[in-house]
């Protein structure tokens, strides 16, 4: 059965990923840790309590979990999934707090622990990595309810550790490297995502309509959320200067999630940090 995730009074929605691997994944590396109904798991901003790391990511075994932003209660987590991932994979703040609705049961993983579960299940990444788009869509759709400023402020992309960048380059070949000059359009909201892309030189600027949300320079990807999810890409990228860029198809990178824990672990930061920047621009928006 699909994991699900409930707006207070809505549908729930299914999610692309497995509990039961959820389940394996987890309890590799993790215990299991009993919550009292009303006790707080994580603050948001970071704050969480001693006990439990603000920077852990979480399973729900057993009883209910509610997100909350403020005083709003913005998402319930139901038993078998996952939470805490975007704080966690982008190392970022809180963007809500967990708050046990009922007497609850999770796994809590530090960033050691998910390391080496990792390690010994690299495919988790991919099912995790389909939690996070859908999470960001989700972010992206009520962001879209009022018209992004122009001038909202963007973010500028982590960049792959170097060693990662060049093993990259020499598995996937000088075919897939491309040069594109200043102003070049490479890839278009809306359309079918194809491939991911890492910026080798120059710089590369994403817009989400007119407002410019990010800048990616040397080391940096992005297109990897249409690739994950196959569904429409949900940002422009236009070269801001002349670039050279590694294109990665779907099927490569697919293969190097499954293989390789060090790319899926960047990956997931990538998707986390995009998602903890715009629930933060989310958060402006509704002040």
């Amino acid at each position: 059965m699909p994991a699900t995730a409930r707006s207070p009074g809505g549908s729930a929605k299914s999610s692309a990923y497995d509990p039961a691997a959820a389940l394996e994944f987890f309890g590799s590396a993790g215990k299991t840790q009993p919550i009292a109904k009303g006790a707080t798991i994580f603050s948001e901003n970071a704050r969480g309590l001693p006990l439990l790391a603000p920077s852990r990511i979480y399973l729900l075994l057993e009883g209910e979990v509610g997100l909350f932003t403020g005083e709003e209660h913005i998402v319930s987590i139901a038993p078998g999934e996952v939470f805490g991932e975007m704080a966690s994979m982008g190392g970022m703040p809180r963007s809500a707090a967990a708050v046990a609705m009922s007497n609850s049961v999770v796994i809590g993983l530090d960033e050691a622990q998910f390391r080496t579960a990792l390690a010994q299940r690299p495919a988790f990444a991919l099912m995790l990595m389909s939690v996070m788009a859908s999470r960001l869509r989700d972010t992206l759709a009520r962001l879209r309810g009022s018209a992004l400023p122009a001038d909202g402020g963007w973010r500028e992309a982590a960049a792959l550790e170097p060693q990662l960048l060049a093993d990259l380059e020499q598995v996937i070949g000088a075919q897939a490297r491309f040069r594109h000059p200043a102003g070049k359009i490479i890839m278009r909201e809306g359309q079918r995502g194809v491939a991911l892309y890492a910026v080798l030189e120059g710089r590369v600027e994403i817009r989400i309509g007119e407002s410019v949300v990010e800048k990616v320079g040397p080391g940096g990807v992005f297109g990897e959320l249409s690739l994950v999810d196959r569904t429409p890409r949900l940002a422009t990228a236009a070269a801001e200067t002349e670039v050279a860029l590694l294109a990665i198809s779907r099927q490569m990178f697919l293969h190097l999630v499954k293989v390789s824990p060090k790319f899926g672990t960047a990956i997931l930061k990538a998707i986390g940090q995009r998602a903890a920047f715009t629930a933060s621009r989310l958060a402006v928006q509704g002040a």
